[in-house]
């Protein structure tokens, strides 16, 4: 695992991006507002594709017992995945509900079930959450994990985003801007910047932070992109952390480009991210559970695949899973 550049990392972190309350991504991207929004509607005419539910993969017998002497890594769903590492199992985004909006009546609809449910997890030590938005920090996920874990759950979660934590009943936080990190028992967890946005009602719109998580754990470094659009960000964090081990990159909800493009990626720019990243190898996520934009469920992976072609790829350096499916997170290619 590559050494961190302390002293570049210092440097980022001293860049302000808070003003009058509301944060600001690093780089200038169009304010899209309800205008945009009404546009994207009339052209659509409010129509989303159709739904599609994936094949779930069982979870091998022996994932939820003991302990993981290697890494591993399991696709729950959305941006939901299991990391398993010695005495650590990690969640990052644990999303289980049936919709994800703030009435569970009405709002986008899952799918592809999760592959497994909060009272089938092993015991949980930490959980990343990437931002506030509806499918990424779910109140009724939250509640069953605490509910069942209670103090034992560590949530590292972006700065802004702890009070809706401590309003529950949450108090085991570790909250942090970008660049910032905080040592844990085997390693250390750094929050890094996206290019998205943050809020759960009309009015705190910007109020708490966005971003991704690089979490080292007895020496394996482990990226959660969270959600993203591309920008000079990517090219940072491979500057400063000389490359990660495993990178979870979102490669889904990018249509149309004019509406989405500055705040979700499309596969060719999971791509560039995986590359600016250094990453041995990357897995794709936000595809395949939720409706949320308009392109078809099953278009990412196509597209997905024809971008490594097109950059002269393995398709094995950018995996795409089933809801489910296992894999050993180290690379073991020479």
């Amino acid at each position: 695992m590559h050494g961190v550049d302390r002293q570049r990392l210092a440097q980022l972190a001293l860049r302000q991006t808070l003003h009058k309350g509301r944060f600001y991504n690093l780089d200038r991207i169009p304010g899209h507002g309800l205008r945009d929004f009404l546009r994207w509607q009339r052209e659509s005419r409010g129509r989303f594709p159709g739904g599609q539910r994936f094949p779930v993969q069982p979870p091998p017998d022996d994932l939820l017992h003991g302990k993981a002497e290697e890494p591993r890594l399991t696709w729950i769903g959305h941006a939901t995945f299991l990391f398993r590492h010695g005495d650590t199992n990690l969640l990052t985004d644990p999303v289980f509900s049936e919709r994800v909006s703030p009435v569970q009546w009405a709002g986008p609809k899952r799918y592809t079930p999760p592959a497994l449910t909060v009272d089938q997890l092993p015991p949980i030590h930490k959980v990343l959450i990437s931002h506030n938005h509806y499918d990424h920090l779910d109140l009724h996920s939250v509640r069953a994990l605490h509910g069942r874990f209670g103090e034992q759950i560590t949530w590292y979660v972006p700065e802004g985003v702890g009070d809706w934590f401590r309003k529950r009943g949450i108090h085991n936080l570790v909250e942090l801007g970008w660049w910032q990190s905080a040592p844990h028992g085997c390693g250390e967890a750094f929050f890094v910047p996206a290019q998205h946005f943050s809020g759960r009602t009309g009015t705190d719109r910007n109020r708490s932070l966005w971003g991704g998580w690089i979490i080292d754990i007895d020496g394996f470094r482990l990226y959660f992109a969270g959600d993203t659009g591309y920008g000079s960000c990517f090219s940072d964090i491979g500057d400063v952390f000389g490359g990660v081990d495993l990178a979870l990159l979102p490669i889904g909800a990018y249509a149309p480009r004019w509406f989405m493009q500055p705040v979700h990626v499309n596969p060719e720019e999971a791509v560039q991210i995986h590359l600016d990243v250094k990453a041995r190898r990357s897995v794709a996520m936000h595809w395949g559970t939720f409706v949320l934009t308009d392109e078809p469920m099953d278009e990412p992976p196509l597209q997905l695949r024809a971008a490594l072609e097109t950059r002269a790829l393995d398709p094995a350096d950018f995996l795409v899973l089933q809801h489910g499916e296992t894999i050993a997170a180290r690379d073991t290619r020479t």
